[in-house]
């Protein structure tokens, strides 16, 4: 019975397009971190958001950089158009900021993660990578690594 799951799953993922989805390590670029603390730092008290920009490549999701768009921005939430993102953009998740000392995702955060990418970030307030939480699309914490 699990040969015909592993089989069907195989299946199913090929015609879905998520073989290319699949890995088992997270890595953000050095820049990307120390670009996400600063603009974390400059936005508060007002929240920031921002698109991953990465692609997964030998079972490796590696992010590269951040896409803005325009959008709009509080001292409790932040949103942004997404429908003004350029289609090229290899955008694999967000990263946003929470002006208080908690990084744990709101019910509007796990829905934009259910159906925004693969991963995601959120950077509490006092905007230091320690403050910094990696999340699933499930809203699950995941580990990334900073190189």
């Amino acid at each position: 019975m699990n040969e015909k799951k592993t089989w069907m799953n195989k299946l199913m993922g090929f015609f879905l397009g998520n073989q290319e989805k699949r890995f088992h390590e997270i890595i953000i670029e050095r820049e990307v971190v120390e670009e996400i603390i600063q603009i974390a730092r400059q936005s508060h008290p007002l929240e920031f958001m921002a698109m991953l920009e990465g692609k997964i490549s030998d079972g490796i999701l590696r992010i590269e950089g951040l896409v803005f768009l325009p959008g709009e921005r509080s001292n409790h939430s932040a949103v942004m158009n997404l429908f003004m993102m350029p289609m090229t953009t290899g955008t694999v998740g967000s990263v946003h900021s929470h002006p208080i000392p908690s990084a744990t995702p709101s019910s509007e955060d796990l829905y934009f993660f259910a159906k925004n990418g693969l991963f995601h970030l959120i950077i509490a307030s006092p905007y230091i990578e320690e403050s910094m939480v990696g999340y699933d699309t499930f809203g699950d914490v995941i580990d990334y690594k900073i190189a």
